[in-house]
């Protein structure tokens, strides 16, 4: 099972990905345009055309996972707009509410980390 923590570095592709690729076309893909190392294990997310599917590829060490979301109905209503770059990063949480058809930039969350103790 594949489980998104806080912690994981998850890259969003903000154009849209062909979705007859596979796992190699995709590393590929982050490879060759979004300038990534797909075997960082780094999460990445990849939208089809019509914005009805994702696709979540990561490498966890011994191999690559490709997940693949197609609703039923509808289309992902948000999707990141980057004019400086092909990806945009965002936390589990929104990984979350975006896999729910939602708008991650309207899920508020309390902070990846903060200090813990007395301050000094």
């Amino acid at each position: 099972m594949l489980q998104i923590t806080p912690h994981m570095k998850i890259l969003v592709s903000v154009e849209p990905a062909d979705f007859r690729k596979g796992i190699d076309g995709l590393v590929r893909l982050c490879r060759e345009f979004l300038q990534q190392d797909p075997f960082s294990g780094a999460v990445f997310v990849f939208r089809n055309r019509r914005g009805t599917a994702l696709k979540v590829l990561v490498y966890d060490g011994q191999g690559f996972w490709l997940c693949h979301k197609r609703l039923s109905q509808g289309r992902f209503p948000w999707w990141p707009v980057s004019p400086d770059g092909d990806l945009r990063r965002v936390a589990a949480h929104q990984l979350s509410v975006l896999f729910s058809a939602g708008n991650p930039e309207r899920a508020g969350a309390a902070p990846d980390w903060r200090p813990v103790g007395p301050r000094t």
